[in-house]
């Protein structure tokens, strides 16, 4: 009976071929299947690498990766080496992958990574943000209302946050963080990361939407997280500053966003902290 083979993750490098790693060029050169994101891209690396190619080259992109496992697998159980690369950095973050791996897992075949460049790290190591306690994202819904709602329940994160975006959706995205996380929030936009253009801009939300300008390449978006209780107040604190703009003339739903803005808190947990506040304000007759 034949062993099964192995499963290898390997990560591409984002820009720079210099980033490649000697264990990649060896990966490229020996591997019985390499599945790959886009295959252009794939050869293309591989002829600035200078590495000749005898492995069986299929694609691996969202459209045909569940279609595509079952005959990976079977390849793998026959005793296969499969190499998987995205379009650049490391596979499975943001791209496809995660179903063959699962697939191989469940199967009891070997999956091991060949780390390497990974837009996520890069970006918040140059961001100047917090890096001891982080989250990835990756990309916010591109509907408005979906994405509206997906940022109200981070407002209240206090890890950095980091997500990917389209240049062309740049500019919606910063300005739905501004108005649900405050424009007071630090931020950097990093943009074609080891290429020759790399820009990083740093500064609030609100000073990356006044900047911003054109933008193309590829973007790494990287967000301060939530200031600590202290800054943020308690809800019982939330409840009485919208209460006190209440009574200023203000209508409860526009209070209510500029305190979770304020404080750096989603508006679903200033409006609960309303209702509650209110709730035992009738059961005690205040």
């Amino acid at each position: 009976m034949t062993a099964p083979g192995v499963l290898v993750i390997a990560a591409t490098p984002l820009g720079n071929v210099r980033d490649a790693s000697a264990r990649l060029v060896e990966a490229l050169a020996t591997a019985d299947v390499i599945a790959a994101e886009d295959t252009r891209r794939l050869h293309r690396l591989a002829r600035d690498l200078g590495v000749t190619i005898s492995a069986e080259v299929v694609s691996l992109h969202d459209s045909v990766e569940e279609g595509r496992t079952k005959g990976l697998v079977d390849r793998l159980e026959r005793g296969g080496r499969v190499v998987v690369v995205s379009d650049a950095g490391m596979p499975l973050v943001s791209d496809p992958g995660y179903r063959l791996v699962r697939a191989c897992i469940d199967s009891q075949i070997a999956v091991t990574v060949l780390p390497g460049p990974s837009a996520v790290v890069a970006a918040l190591a140059v961001s100047g943000l917090p890096v001891d306690r982080f989250c990835f994202e990756g990309f916010l819904p591109r509907k408005p209302g979906e994405r509206r709602r997906r940022i109200e329940e981070l407002a209240g994160e206090r890890r950095t946050m980091i997500f990917f975006e389209a240049p062309h959706r740049l500019a919606a995205t910063l300005s739905a963080l501004v108005e649900g996380m405050g424009g007071e929030r630090p931020a950097a936009i990093c943009r074609e990361l080891t290429k020759t253009y790399e820009e990083v801009r740093r500064g609030t939300l609100a000073e990356l939407v006044a900047e911003l300008g054109e933008v193309r390449g590829e973007i790494t978006l990287v967000v301060g997280g939530a200031t600590g209780a202290s800054d943020t107040g308690d809800p019982s604190v939330w409840a009485r500053d919208v209460a006190g703009m209440e009574s200023d003339g203000i209508d409860r739903r526009t209070a209510i966003a500029t305190v979770a803005q304020h404080r750096g808190v989603a508006r679903r947990d200033v409006y609960d902290a309303v209702v509650r506040a209110r709730a035992s304000a009738r059961e005690t007759g205040k």
